[in-house]
């Protein structure tokens, strides 16, 4: 999995080992003396769940990606500095400790490259059709926290 070379979102679903460094890399440029990368891995325990040894993550990935992107536009309407973005998020088995997600922000100041990366994590959790399940010492089961998937818009 490659960075866009003609633009500055990077948005993907990819079933293999997420290219984190290089996202961070990516989103580095002149004009912008932040990058902030957040990396979602793999856990061994959920709410309730101790002992969780597999997770699985299934998309929605005609709906995905263009969600993934939307998400990115209303960063840069938000926070109209940003420079780049890469919002990638992992499908099939992802062993622990391995990155389920990466989002990744650059602006010029920390300030908004912070609250644009908050945003992107927080947003895409709760508007991109993507869902975990998780095999535990107890058990196999889809998330605990069954949401409805909302709109980009209906995001504070």
């Amino acid at each position: 999995m490659a960075p866009p070379t003609d633009a500055d979102t990077w948005a993907a679903i990819s079933g293999t080992r997420l290219p984190v460094h290089e996202a961070s890399d990516w989103a580095t440029v002149p004009s912008c003396g932040a990058v902030v990368t957040f990396t979602g891995t793999a856990r061994d325990h959920s709410t309730g769940r101790e002992g969780v040894t597999r997770l699985e993550y299934e998309a929605y990935e005609s709906e995905a990606v263009p969600r993934l992107q939307a998400v990115a536009d209303e960063i840069r309407n938000r926070w109209p500095d940003v420079a780049r973005i890469a919002m990638i998020h992992r499908v099939g088995e992802v062993p622990l400790t391995e990155a389920a997600v990466v989002v990744v922000v650059s602006a010029p100041h920390r300030d908004a490259a912070f609250h644009a990366a908050r945003f992107g994590i927080d947003t895409l959790k709760s508007t991109v059709p993507v869902w975990k399940r998780e095999d535990w010492a107890e058990g196999t089961s889809w998330g605990l926290e069954a949401q409805h998937i909302v709109s980009v818009e209906a995001v504070d």
